[in-house]
């Protein structure tokens, strides 16, 4: 069994007035916050909120100092509460992990029982940082379409920023379930990428946004996963075919909406709000069940662009490509042996 040791390294932000200091420290089990369950971290994700929590004006952390990471697996080393006890191997993302509780760039963490999760049977603890809640978003997105009544068959998908986490995640589901999909990025050069997940067709973002003057504009999507926000959820909106929804994850294109009534009442569309944050525990527990059976997305291995080994240079170099929007797929850190 696994003994928490007097000390363990861990990434480490901290606020110098306009400036912040980031680095490899040695931090002891009264570092940790308060919490039921004790894990040593296996598996982390690198993820652009993550990126943002290392930045000055990044305005994601809440604390100082901070250890970013707001995903993590591992095991269990202490604790035997929510279900799970030592030896169990456990996941965790959401709430206020990474943001105003330590997160998973260390070795270890504690957290409340019920943000626990354990790892579904047919992921390995790499696989399920690969999806992390990129992964999680995307799954709870397609769920909550099939709930307003999307099926295989009624038309094409849309899937929005398809090149980041959710987008491309969103792609190899509903690619794997039998969707016709399509991507919409800004990244030209990423289309055959994209079609090797799954997606029949790429499209360019300004060929969703279209025609900003009109109210309606041809009904072309059976549904769709919008990251972006901005004029191109505006787009999708107006395009959306009758009683069909957007599952509405992201703000990278801005968070104001510019689009008025008529698509609602004339269409009868609707805007799912997807919280992957605050999503109560037993919905989260089954969208992870799920993802390790039929929402598993095509090329969950292959999505796996990066693999980091540690928390030294290799993740900082990995944060700052994320954070200037130039990686395509994830990244996976290896924290622990």
């Amino acid at each position: 069994m696994t003994v928490l040791p007097d000390r363990f390294r861990a990434l480490v932000v901290e606020k110098r007035d306009d400036a912040v200091d980031v680095g490899v420290r040695d931090l002891e089990e009264s570092d940790l916050p308060d919490g039921d369950v004790t894990i040593r971290i296996g598996w982390s994700s690198v993820n652009y909120k993550d990126a943002l929590a290392v930045q000055p004006k990044g305005r994601v952390a809440a604390i100082s100092p901070l250890v970013p990471g707001i995903d993590l697996a591992g095991e269990v080393v202490a604790g035997e509460a929510g279900g799970v006890a030592p030896g169990d191997q456990v996941l965790v993302h959401g709430y206020d992990l990474g943001v105003a509780h330590h997160g998973g760039f260390a070795e270890y963490a504690r957290v409340p029982a019920d943000w626990v999760v354990p790892l579904p049977d047919g992921l390995s603890p790499r696989q399920a940082m690969a999806l992390g809640t990129a992964g999680f978003t995307a799954g709870l997105s397609v769920q909550r379409l099939e709930h307003h009544g999307l099926r295989p068959g009624t038309g094409p998908v849309l899937v929005t920023g398809a090149t980041g986490g959710v987008g491309s995640t969103a792609v190899g589901i509903l690619a794997e379930l039998g969707y016709e999909v399509v991507a919409s990025s800004g990244k030209p050069e990423s289309a055959e990428w994209l079609r090797n997940l799954g997606a029949s067709e790429v499209v360019d973002r300004a060929a969703v946004i279209g025609d900003d003057s009109k109210p309606l504009a041809r009904p072309r999507w059976a549904g769709a996963v919008d990251c972006v926000g901005g004029q191109t959820l505006a787009g999708v909106v107006r395009s959306l075919d009758v009683a069909a929804a957007v599952a509405v994850t992201g703000n990278t294109g801005g968070p104001t909406l510019q689009t008025t009534v008529f698509p609602l009442i004339l269409r009868g569309v609707s805007l799912l709000g997807i919280d992957s944050v605050h999503c109560p525990h037993e919905l989260r527990m089954a969208i992870w069940h799920r993802l390790a059976g039929d929402l598993r997305p095509r090329g969950l291995d292959e999505s796996i662009a990066v693999q980091v080994d540690g928390l030294g240079d290799e993740l900082l170099a990995t944060l700052d490509k994320i954070g200037k929007g130039a990686m395509q797929g994830r990244a996976v850190v290896r924290v622990g042996a």
